[in-house]
Order: structure tokens, then C-alpha cells, then sequence
């Protein structure tokens, strides 16, 4: 039998290191700015700071998006677009994209885009959730109410999800091709 040993603790970081792990993390990952800052922040906490002046997180990162590293406004058009595809709406997606931390600004083209594409965003859950034109019969009433949950869950509006649920099996609701979501 070994006996337990523990870790050494890991060395405080320098700003060589912090940048180092800032460029791995954005190397890595699809990221915003806010979500690299907490990142390093959560870093600083674990590992502490040896150098002699206090991190610079914001400057880091501003750094890192001067240079595109990290692009919130490609960030957002990628996040919506493949929420878009899994048949969410755009309250789903404004949602994800304040809690990755982007600002108004960035997020125009991926809102305009999720916009556009709502009424294809909910055939993709009424197709998956098999709802309304993709179900084998009419749902009760209180089967109707938990999907027309399941589309505002989704960040559809009310009326949106009320035509894909009233829909019959096998055939398509009417309206909102033209894109009318929200």
C-alpha cells in the first residue's frame, strides 16, 4: 500500500504564465471576452499572483481581441446559428448570449440571423419533440399546454407555438414561412 500524497500546490502565476494560459483558453475554446475574463479571474483565485504589480485581466484581454483571438461578435453568430439549429428561439438565444457576457453591439447579426430563421427553428423542435404535424394523433389538453411549455421554454413566442401544437399530424401549420417569429 502507498501512502496518500498530495499534490504540491501549483505556483502562483506570473504575467507571463497568465498570458499563456489566456492564449491556450482562447486557442481551445470559442469564447467572448467575459467569459476568457472569468476564466482568468478564476485562475488568479486558485493559484494566486507572484507578480510585483497587480493582473491586468481586462488589458489581457483586450489585447487577446485587438488581435481576434477572441471575437465576441463571431462568437454570437456562431452560438445563435447552432442554437437556431437545435429549434431555439430567439428569446433562448438573447438569453445564452447575455449569460456568456455579449453586449448589444455584438450580437446584432446573430439576433437578425435567429430572427429570420425562427419558423425553421421551430419545425427543428416540433420535429424533434414530435409535436403537432410530427406527432401520431391529437394531444389532450393538458398534453397541449406542456408543449406549448416546451416552445416557450424553447424561447418561441405564445402564438408560434399554439399553431405548431394545434397543427394536425401531418400537415404543416399555417403561416410564419415569411419568418414572423417574434
Amino acid at each position: 500500500m502507498t501512502p496518500n500524497r498530495q499534490k504540491p500546490a501549483p505556483k502562483p502565476l506570473d504575467s507571463t504564465r497568465l498570458e499563456e494560459l489566456a492564449l491556450h483558453y482562447a486557442a481551445r475554446y470559442a469564447t467572448s471576452r467575459a467569459k476568457l475574463s472569468t476564466y482568468l479571474r478564476r485562475k488568479l483565485r486558485e493559484r494566486g499572483w507572484a507578480g510585483e504589480d497587480a493582473p491586468d485581466v481586462a488589458a489581457l484581454v483586450g489585447r487577446l481581441a485587438d488581435l481576434r483571438y477572441v471575437d465576441d461578435g463571431a462568437f454570437a453568430t456562431m452560438r445563435g446559428t447552432a442554437l437556431a439549429r437545435r429549434g431555439y428561439g430567439t428569446r433562448r438565444i438573447a438569453a445564452a448570449l447575455d449569460e456568456a457576457g455579449i453586449a448589444e453591439e455584438d450580437r446584432g447579426e446573430a439576433m437578425a440571423r435567429s430572427a429570420g430563421e425562427g419558423w425553421q427553428a421551430a419545425n427543428i423542435l416540433a420535429r424533434r419533440k414530435r409535436i403537432g404535424p410530427y406527432a401520431g394523433e391529437r394531444v389532450a389538453r393538458e398534453d397541449r399546454q406542456k408543449q406549448i411549455a416546451a416552445f416557450i421554454r424553447a424561447g418561441h413566442d405564445f402564438a408560434t407555438a399554439a399553431r405548431w401544437v394545434d397543427a394536425a399530424p401531418g400537415e404543416m401549420p399555417p403561416g410564419g414561412e415569411d419568418g414572423d417569429e417574434d
